[in-house]
């Protein structure tokens, strides 16, 4: 055998990128769970003023149709005008919330939304489960 001493040797660098390629998967899997915890001192807040409780409506219907407000219960037909009649010493800028249960038609929500906005309150929201 003969050996040419003026040949160069090729370098394979595949193993290298290889090797490059999973350091850097591994660096971009663990790099978002490292968590860098700063400490942190925060100033002491006054306790001068208590915070009051906020007055607000809870209006409820169930499946069949029947209204709850304020320990009552009143008919769909009847509680328009109840309503009026019971809310019109009260500061129309209180929230109302309405519960209504799910398996009530959409038309039988509004019309209850539309009574209480008729009423003049303007903060009105619907009350779900989640």
């Amino acid at each position: 055998m003969r050996y040419e001493w003026d040949e160069k040797p090729d370098l394979n660098i595949t193993p290298l990128v290889d090797i490059m390629l999973v350091l850097m998967a591994i660096l971009m899997v663990t790099a978002p769970t490292i968590i860098y915890e700063e400490n942190i001192t925060l100033p002491q807040g006054s306790k001068t003023r208590t915070l009051q409780k906020i007055k607000s409506i809870e209006i409820s219907m169930d499946k069949n149709r029947v209204i709850h407000f304020q320990k009552e219960k009143y008919d769909k037909i009847s509680f328009p005008d109840r309503f009026l009649l019971k809310t019109q010493s009260l500061d129309k800028s209180i929230p109302v919330y309405i519960r209504a249960d799910e398996r009530l038609p959409y038309r039988d929500v509004m019309y209850l939304l539309k009574t209480v906005k008729e009423a003049g309150f303007s903060k009105v929201s619907l009350v779900t489960n989640g």
